[in-house]
């Protein structure tokens, strides 16, 4: 999912490799100016806003914006004994942030004190914990998610390819016009319009996962593969083609494409988490599914 996530060149099982003479190192940490204002808020107060913020892509991580010190506001910052020490970075000093209204998110920002020398821009930057604030901006706009991945990119192409999806001897799903998502550190994911999927096959669960480039995922059982299929009800508007189309997982149901069964991809676990802070279906563009309410609908 970009640069340093799942199968990015800096993720942890990269798709691809560096054409090198020596080996790469273990770890490689990469840092580059977001070129974004961008500003964070608690407690109805702007606590930092800035500029010159700076990513940092760590292997397995999504990229953390890091802002000068001095573009944080008077008394946000009391320091705390905490201590940490990053693999890399060395020292880290950690800080209650204080916003408005008297809100004070404990541990809410971090500093390396003492980084190495390559790591010496940070010394005078700190990060604030993402869920820990009330709100992101670029802008004026709010955001959702961990800070933009200038490496993350989403295509979505129209297919005529034959697409079957079955569980057994149950037939799920039976397509000639699938949509092919291609995605940053992804293999390819294959959506299904929902009238060439057989509804009865599709059993609705409980529990969403955020993604901060799509919205919001609903899952789906499939005979006894649980969450083996899920669906976007109410994407983003940028990903609104595959808005109510569903997707399956080939490590739990059998998909063939052309008569060529697809095969799972190592490295593409994702780790599931709820809305970005625990905001709201509603806050986060998605809807509230009713008790065995599905995508599909019954094909003739």
């Amino acid at each position: 999912m970009g640069l340093s996530w799942q199968q990015g060149p800096l993720g942890r099982n990269p798709n691809g490799r560096f054409l090198t003479a020596s080996p790469m190192p273990e770890r490689l940490l990469f840092a580059e100016p977001l070129r974004r204002r961008m500003s964070v808020e608690l407690g109805g107060s702007i606590v930092a806003r800035s500029d010159d913020a700076v990513l940092l892509f760590e292997p397995g991580r999504y990229p953390v914006a890091y802002f000068p010190l001095g573009d944080v506001a008077d008394g946000v910052l009391q320091a705390t004994d905490h201590q940490t020490k990053h693999l890399d970075l060395g020292e880290t000093k950690w800080f209650d942030v204080v916003g408005g209204q008297g809100h004070v998110a404990r541990r809410g920002a971090w500093q390396h004190v003492d980084p190495p020398p390559q790591g010496a821009a940070f010394r005078d930057f700190v990060a604030f914990a993402w869920r820990a604030m009330d709100a992101f901006y670029e802008e004026d706009e709010r955001i959702l998610g961990p800070a933009a991945d200038p490496y993350h990119r989403i295509d979505i192409r129209r297919s005529s390819r034959h697409l079957v999806v079955r569980k057994g001897n149950q037939l799920v799903a039976d397509t000639h016009a699938p949509l092919v998502l291609y995605e940053s550190g992804f293999a390819p994911r294959w959506y299904v319009p929902g009238a060439d999927v057989v509804s009865e096959a599709l059993h609705p669960v409980e529990g969403q996962t955020f993604c901060p480039y799509k919205g919001l995922a609903s899952y789906y059982d499939v005979g006894d593969a649980q969450k083996a299929a899920w669906s976007y009800r109410a994407p983003f508007e940028a990903m609104a083609r595959i808005g109510d189309l569903v997707s399956f997982e080939p490590d739990k149901v059998e998909i063939t494409i052309d008569g060529q069964k697809l095969e799972p991809v190592p490295g593409q676990t994702v780790i599931a988490h709820g809305p970005d802070r625990n905001l709201s279906v509603d806050e986060v563009g998605g809807i509230r599914l009713s008790e065995n309410e599905s995508p599909a609908r019954v094909r003739e």
